[in-house]
């Protein structure tokens, strides 16, 4: 299959307190998106698409909730691991749409920028990122910010036999170690300490 298409939907509440990210950008508001990580829904919403493109998963696959290491963690990182995840499996993007859906702040102001931004995280020219931004009228949500992503992408040339690594991984321990080696390579994200059990699991019955 030449093509293949994402779909990606991510929703935070605001918070008081904390910074407004969106779209890799911090905003000016009085509240921020409640979350473990950054909250940027944007971002969220399109790693989940690009994972979901080639079938690795969703954010969640590599980067549990509970995992302290991505407290308050910029969501570019995990853009940069599903762009990865993309190229492993032998996509490129064509393009990227997006739709947020919050009563304020007013996205059309900064939606230029914004846009620039996120073409510059995915290395795509900008023409090929859409940034657009609905207010929730009637849904009951106006304490939300929600964003849905939908991405195309197709083969590479010179791609036939890649495959995402997701794909060749057996086991969740596995799929651990290698975000471990890439984030402490690419970002110098410290890799998780693993305290060896005192007990030889092989003779547990």
């Amino acid at each position: 299959m030449n093509t293949r298409i994402g779909i990606g939907w991510d929703s935070h509440a605001f918070k008081a307190g904390i910074p407004l990210r969106i779209g890799g950008m911090t905003l000016d508001h009085p509240e921020g998106l409640a979350g473990h990580s950054d909250g940027d829904v944007l971002l969220h919403a399109i790693t989940d698409a690009l994972l979901g493109a080639v079938g690795a998963g969703d954010i969640g696959s590599f980067f549990p909730p509970g995992d302290p290491r991505w407290k308050d963690a910029d969501s570019s990182i995990f853009l940069n691991l599903a762009l990865e995840e993309l190229r492993h499996a032998g996509y490129s993007i064509v393009n990227v749409d997006t739709t947020l859906v919050l009563a304020a702040p007013k996205i059309s102001p900064i939606a230029g920028e914004m846009r620039s931004r996120v073409a510059d995280l995915l290395n795509l020219p900008i023409d090929r990122v859409s940034i657009k931004a609905k207010t929730p009228e009637g849904l009951g949500v106006d304490h939300v910010a929600q964003c849905h992503a939908v991405v195309l992408v197709e083969r590479s040339e010179d791609s036939e036999g890649l495959k995402a690594i997701s794909e060749v991984i057996e086991t969740q321990r596995q799929l651990e170690d290698v975000v471990d080696d890439l984030l402490s390579s690419v970002h110098g994200v410290p890799k998780r300490r693993v305290t060896p059990s005192v007990y030889d699991t092989e003779d547990i019955t």
